[in-house]
Formats: structure tokens, C-alpha cells, sequence
């Protein structure tokens, strides 16, 4: 029969091809469709923001972003989302499947496109550049985040001082300090920080370790960021300058610090004989004069010491925390310290 003359096809089977990329299909609409973003031609484009799709559906789908609707949500955590895939994909970080691994230094990732782009970082390919400063990067995402510091666009403000920021994530970052939530702790000194990370970087401080340094003079330091803004130096590169006398620096600490001498103001007194300075670092240098050794101050509220080990008693007072517990009695206290100086109540009974 001629129903019986026709060649078998499994169902599943990918029998329509891209000439371009090679990928099947198993429907000649679905190749059709492929096809597309071979062409470059995106028909569809969003009435808020311009950006155009290659499909319906993406545009679609894209739309939800201006609407700011997110009916999507993480029931462990209650992060919501636009599309149901990327609620599906978020899901595996609580699950902690992290199925993708590098081959070159074993770090793990839970969708294989993140593996990906990971993997460019150990290649050091950076394809995009940017044209304005000429910096690369290894992904069209990071170049495109990038740019907006060039635009000057700052959309997200803070309704509480009214600063702006070019990304939310930053704002988020910066609400936390109106909230006064420090939930992150120092174990060795008892400094309270917003977020995690500022913790990790603080505790490099008591742990003495400065792995980046320095190929031109060996100076080291405790996070890369010390290291680039120090390299500056070497590279002579001075691109803050003072409106008022010309005078150029290497950074915009540097610059304000400097602003300070034309503004007149002294605000930094010696409590031995008066004199005042325009900068703490100066008083402090001027202070070894009258103590015949180095001075320890407090950022808070400035009061002096002449051993760091006192300074760092001393941050504990600022603290509201009180995360040190006698396991005898359940009182608390601000420092490991005073908490060993009261275990000894229990200790004579």
C-alpha cells in the first residue's frame, strides 16, 4: 500500500536541519522559526523601550519586564519572577544541584550557559571592547552593564536621601544602611558589617594574608581593588583634578582629602596643645610628638589610644550586638573579653 511505502519516521526524531549551525528539528515549522535569528530579522519590536524579537511570543514575554508583574514564586524564599522557566531555574540554588563543572579549576554551576561563560574567564579571550574607554570583557551582558557608567543614566533613587544609582542592585545594597540592620560580625574584634562580603574583606585585615601584589614595586595588598588603584601610581594616570588650584590625582579620595586645604577648615584638634589640622592622619603623625610613640583612633567617635589592641576593645562599645553567651547563666555580652571576665563570677562559686 502506499501508506506502507512511506518511510517510517520514530516519533521524536530530528530529521529537519540548520545549514547554518547544524542544530535539528523535529518539525519543519520549528526550523522555519530557528531560522529567524540566522536572518538577523526581528520584526517584533517592544513600544516602551525598542527592543526588538525575532518571535511573538519573545516580545511577549519581554513585555512582562515594563509591566512589572512577577507571577512566578519561589515558596522558599518568595523571590518572584516574569517567566515560569526562570523560576525553575532559580529553584536549583535551593535544591544545590550544581551539575556543570570546570574541567580547569573545579568550580561548579547549576546551568550549563553559566559554565560557559565562566570558562572564558581561564581562555582570557575578552571579544567585547568598550569603545569609549576601551575596556573588554568576556561577555556582551558585562560590556552592556558596563556602558551605562559612560551614559551617565542613573534610574534607580533612593526615596530616603534622594541618591541615584545606575543599577538597582545597587540601590538595594545602599537601603541597607538606612535600615541600620549590620547582621554580619566580626568574631576577632566584634565590627558589624551589612553584607557578607564587606565581612569576608574585613577579616582579611586580621588574617595578615595580602596575596595581591604589585609586579612593579611588590607593594601588597588584601583585595584587587588596593592593588588597581594603587598601580595608578606607576602608570602616572591622574584624572582628578582640583577646580581650584589645577592640581591633579591619581584617585578621588586623594583629591577630596586635598580640597580640604583651600576650604580652611581645621577640624582636627591636638588635645595636648591645641593646634589643629586640616587632616586626622596629620594630627595623629603630630600627636607622636608629645606621646613619643604611635597613637590607635576611633572612626566613630575619635577617642585616642596609644596600644591597637585598646582600639579594638574599645569598637566593641560601639556594637548594640550583644552576641557572646555564658552557657551557665544566658547573659550576654558585647565582647568575647567580657564575657571571659564574668565567667569567673561562676567559676569562684
Amino acid at each position: 500500500s502506499q501508506e506502507a511505502d512511506k518511510p517510517h519516521r520514530r516519533k521524536g526524531e530530528k530529521k529537519y536541519s540548520c545549514d547554518e549551525c547544524r542544530k535539528n528539528f523535529t518539525r519543519a515549522q520549528h526550523l522555519k522559526t530557528h531560522q529567524l535569528i540566522h536572518s538577523g530579522i526581528k520584526a517584533y519590536s517592544c513600544d516602551l523601550c525598542g527592543k526588538s524579537f525575532s518571535r511573538a511570543p519573545y516580545l511577549k514575554a519581554h513585555q512582562l519586564i515594563h509591566s512589572g508583574v512577577k507571577p512566578y514564586n519561589c515558596d522558599l524564599c518568595g523571590k518572584s519572577f516574569t517567566r515560569p522557566q526562570h523560576l525553575k531555574t532559580h529553584q536549583l540554588l535551593h535544591r544545590g544541584i550544581k551539575a556543570y563543572s570546570c574541567d580547569l579549576c573545579g568550580k561548579s554551576f547549576s546551568r550549563a550557559q553559566y559554565l560557559k561563560a565562566h570558562q572564558l574567564i581561564h581562555s582570557a579571550v575578552k571579544p567585547y571592547n568598550c569603545e569609549l574607554c576601551g575596556k573588554f570583557f568576556t561577555q556582551p551582558g558585562s560590556l552592556k552593564t558596563h556602558q551605562l557608567i559612560h551614559s551617565g543614566i542613573k534610574p534607580y533613587s533612593c526615596e530616603l536621601c534622594g541618591k541615584s544609582f545606575t543599577w538597582a542592585k545597587t540601590l538595594k545594597t545602599h537601603q541597607l544602611i538606612h535600615s541600620g540592620i549590620t547582621a554580619y560580625s566580626c568574631d576577632l574584634c566584634g565590627k558589624s558589617f551589612i553584607q557578607a562580603e564587606h565581612l569576608k574583606t574585613h577579616q582579611l585585615i586580621h588574617s595578615g594574608i595580602k596575596p595581591y601584589s604589585c609586579e612593579l614595586c611588590g607593594k601588597s595588598f588584601t583585595q584587587p581593588g588596593g592593588l588597581k588603584r594603587h598601580q595608578l601610581v606607576h602608570i602616572g594616570v591622574k584624572a582628578y583634578s582640583c577646580d581650584q588650584c589645577g592640581k591633579a590625582f591619581a584617585h578621588s579620595t586623594y583629591l577630596q582629602r586635598h580640597q580640604v586645604t583651600h576650604s580652611g577648615s581645621k577640624a582636627y584638634s591636638c588635645d595636648f596643645c591645641g593646634k589643629t589640622f586640616h587632616r586626622i592622619e596629620s594630627r595623629n603623625v603630630h600627636l607622636r610628638s608629645h606621646t613619643g610613640h604611635n597613637v590607635y583612633f576611633c572612626d566613630q567617635c575619635g577617642k585616642l589610644f596609644t596600644r591597637d589592641v585598646q582600639l579594638q576593645q574599645h569598637i566593641f562599645t560601639h556594637n548594640e550586638e550583644r552576641p557572646y553567651k555564658c552557657d551557665l547563666c544566658d547573659k550576654t555580652f558585647k565582647s568575647p573579653r567580657y564575657l571571659r571576665r564574668h565567667q569567673k563570677i561562676h567559676t569562684r562559686k
